[in-house]
């Protein structure tokens, strides 16, 4: 009776053994994170756009947009997460951004809001508390970041646009980061490069504002 207990017990354990050995073999062929096989992988940066119609291609082909062609202009690794939506404020923009450093986890963030809220009469100090919540968000989630700041019609009067545009380089100082005062230059002086509306540029703008965004954007690709 002993005898077969022995003998049925030693069948066992090499049958275990055996397992073991497969589950060894298995795990020692397959790494445990993909990633650490690639040494590039994890070096390629992921943008994110946060921005209104002038970033969500309005009114033109989505692929002759200066995002778009900034996705072109990257390396192929490179990724660029666009979510602007045209009619975007700072304070709509604020209430998304959480989610998307989750969801994304970039690192640069280009800001590109504040024209709605200029449209709108919004007292720049809202917005300028907006973008610093968002400014403070991006930094908070270990991203660059990089503000496009823009300019409204003079028929608002001086004082609200000088208060308006000075809110971007104040949270540049502020918050130490790269700014690029007018998204628009060279663009929004040239009405053959404005839409009808004369807000909006057209296509053959959008070269020229992607060389815009990408004299302060380039460095900070590279590092």
């Amino acid at each position: 009776m002993k005898r077969g207990i022995l003998v049925a017990w030693r069948k066992h354990y090499r049958i275990l053994t055996l397992w073991l050995g497969v589950l060894i073999a298995t795990a020692a062929a397959s790494p445990v994170n993909a990633a650490s096989d690639d040494p590039d992988t994890g070096s390629a940066p992921t943008l994110l756009v946060m921005g209104d119609s002038l970033s969500a291609a309005y009114n033109i082909e989505r692929e002759t947009s200066w995002v778009a062609l900034l996705e072109a202009r990257l390396p192929e690794e490179a990724t660029v997460v666009n979510a602007s939506i045209s009619g975007e404020t700072t304070s709509g923009g604020a209430q998304r951004l959480d989610e998307l450093l989750g969801q994304h986890a970039p690192d640069i963030v280009l800001l590109e809001l504040g024209g709605n809220d200029g449209l709108r009469g919004l007292p720049p100090q809202q917005m300028q508390r907006n973008l610093a919540g968002m400014i403070e968000a991006s930094q908070a989630a270990d991203a660059k970041v990089l503000l496009l700041g823009i300019d409204i019609p003079p028929n608002y009067g001086d004082a609200y646009r000088e208060a308006f545009t000075n809110v971007y380089h104040a949270l540049a100082d502020d918050y130490d980061v790269a700014l690029v005062p007018f998204l628009l230059e060279g663009v929004a002086t040239d009405d053959a490069l404005m839409q009808s509306d004369g807000i909006h540029p057209t296509a053959e703008a959008q070269p020229i504002i992607l060389d815009t965004v990408w004299e302060a954007l380039e460095d900070m690709v590279a590092r």
